[in-house]
């Protein structure tokens, strides 16, 4: 968890040093700590300005911004029109990214596991018990796995990684939509709970025989063994950058009220089945007008030069066409 430390760190100093930092205050989603970090740092030494930013989850950052103890607020489940209407809240798509299973198997490296999303369901419904299932054995008739049980973990918080993952759990298993659904928290069938992607991803790491699932970038950062999934379209997918813009494509930012789109499934042979945007939202009517304003410069320098240092942990910039959209949303919505 070494990486984790670090961008911590580099948030707490960028915070204590910056004349800013008690005012651009933000909380939220785990998914897209590793970029908000990052940019932070770079926005740190352009700008003098800090960030500080709590990677508590969507759950507890969408309260924090109801109830205005922060700047901003950041979820990847994003809400629907009328939660935003009663919250006075402004609600965009700040970047893409994707959530992957990873496990922890002996022998196995990254990618060589195919997993379906029908299996999948059926793993976290605790259906599927044992790595060699004839179901998983049937995906993977060139390795030879163990006759051990499943260490299947998830997350204990409010998190909009579990509404995606779910999201997409009730999309490809029919059971598991009928039993359990999707949403930022569930009553899980099955596993052993962990806090935040940061907390998945170590309990995996450190843990024979597992499966969790995380943003990308955590599993990358953290050397875990990421798998295959079979999409939408039949197609053998693994996660990649191709692979997450495919996905993204198709998606239809403009006509969606308060930017609700879900990226989970979407068709294509390249498409990575588990994509997804996080959001921020803000306040129609900010108490600190001030603070606002540093929030929007931020989130606007994150647009205009932010791009590379995302795509450098797999995630996938806005495109210029809704960042447009965005800043108009800006100027019309929230009060100056």
């Amino acid at each position: 968890m070494n990486f984790i430390k670090t961008i911590v760190a580099a948030g707490l100093v960028a915070a204590s040093t910056s004349a800013f930092a008690a005012d651009i205050t933000g909380a939220g989603a785990t998914f897209p700590f590793p970029v908000y970090s990052k940019w932070a740092d770079a926005y740190k030494k352009e700008t003098g300005n800090g960030l500080n930013y709590q990677s508590i989850g969507s759950g507890a950052g969408i309260k924090q911004i109801q109830a205005r103890t922060v700047t901003f607020g950041a979820t990847d489940a994003p809400l629907k029109a009328e939660q935003l209407e009663k919250g006075g809240l402004v609600q965009w798509p700040m970047v893409m990214g994707a959530i992957v299973p990873v496990v922890n198997l002996a022998g196995v490296k990254p990618g060589e596991l195919i997993l379906s999303g029908e299996v999948l369901g059926d793993i976290y419904l605790g259906k599927i018990s044992k790595w060699n299932d004839p179901a998983i054995a049937k995906l993977n008739p060139n390795l030879t796995l163990p006759a051990e049980a499943i260490m299947v973990v998830r997350r204990s918080d409010g998190s909009g990684t579990t509404f995606n993952f779910t999201d997409y759990l009730s999309k490809a298993n029919a059971e598991w939509k009928a039993k359990v659904g999707s949403g930022t928290a569930v009553e899980w069938p099955t596993g052993v709970g962990a806090k935040g992607n940061e907390g998945v991803a170590g309990n995996v790491g450190q843990t024979k025989n597992a499966i969790g699932y995380v943003e990308y970038a955590y599993a990358k950062q953290n050397k875990l063994t990421t798998t295959g999934l079979i999409n939408k379209a039949g197609k053998s997918v693994q996660p990649t950058i191709a692979a997450f813009q495919a996905a993204a494509a198709n998606a239809d930012w403009a006509s969606a009220p308060g930017y609700y789109v879900i990226l989970t499934d979407q068709p294509g042979d390249a498409s990575w089945p588990i994509t997804a945007a996080t959001f921020i939202l803000m306040p129609k009517d900010p108490a600190d007008k001030a603070a606002s304003a540093e929030a929007i410069k931020f989130f606007k320098w994150a647009f205009e030069k932010g791009g590379k240092l995302a795509e450098e942990l797999d995630y996938i910039p806005m495109p210029e066409s809704v960042v447009k959209l965005i800043e108009k949303t800006w100027t019309a919505d929230i009060k100056s």
